[in-house]
């Protein structure tokens, strides 16, 4: 993954300082913008495979750079933020955003996730028929999983939570991102009945269950890939 174009749009130099001479340690390809309409400009014309976005720009909210950028663009979209209220949290990720880092943050957590994006990315142009995780597989050609080889069986509803899951795995998914895919619009609010299902799933796929599917306190879930998280 090394030689990845990363585009950081943030308006503090301090940030652009820190960041900068980090990535490039880490062997990617920096561009960097200190507003949205240059941040845009750059994410059309240079194509990045990760963007490193700030919520408080001096010309556009971040959230609305988030709906932009998704008009033309399906890159990975990592938020880099001092808002640490779950709303704005939830509103940037169903916005478009793939992740969420608060402010201040290390950089070994930040180039975790940053890998991460890019798996994730790099597997949605051709998504693997079956997925392996700590024992568990999921093929998703023939709707079967097992764990340690054994058949689990689960209901057509958990499948298919697991199944959305696996296809964007390592990415955070909000409540209203899988109650909408899953159930339907009609049960965006039902949060609790998606708690449910989670726990029925973790059960099942036995003690990588609950390693693997991870909670993200008041936003949604996340499906763990391979590579541990800083």
């Amino acid at each position: 993954m090394s030689g990845a174009v990363i585009l950081v749009i943030d308006d503090e130099p301090q940030i652009h300082r820190f960041l900068r001479p980090a990535l490039e340690a880490a062997g990617y390809r920096v561009e960097q913008a200190t507003d949205a309409a240059n941040g845009l400009r750059l994410a059309a014309s240079r194509a990045p495979e990760v963007i490193l976005l700030d919520l408080g720009l001096p010309d556009l909210d971040g959230q609305e750079v988030l709906r932009r950028l998704r008009g033309f663009s399906a890159v990975p979209a990592i938020v880099l933020s001092a808002r640490d209220r779950e709303a704005e949290k939830i509103a940037a990720l169903d916005a478009g955003a793939d992740d969420y880092v608060e402010k201040p943050f290390g950089v070994g957590e930040l180039l975790a996730r940053i890998r991460a994006a890019l798996r994730h990315a790099r597997s949605r142009e051709g998504v693997a028929e079956v997925w392996h995780g700590e024992g568990v597989a999921v093929d998703l050609e023939h709707r079967r999983v097992t764990v340690c080889g054994a058949p689990v069986q689960l209901s057509p509803r958990e499948y298919d939570l697991l199944s959305l899951l696996v296809r964007n795995v390592d990415r955070v998914l909000t409540h209203r991102q899988l109650l909408t895919a899953v159930w339907g619009p009609a049960h965006v609010d039902d949060v609790q009945y998606l708690r449910v299902y989670v726990g029925q799933l973790r059960q099942k796929l036995g003690p990588a269950g609950a390693r693997l599917i991870k909670t993200e306190p008041g936003v949604g879930y996340r499906l763990l890939g391979s590579e541990p998280r800083v």
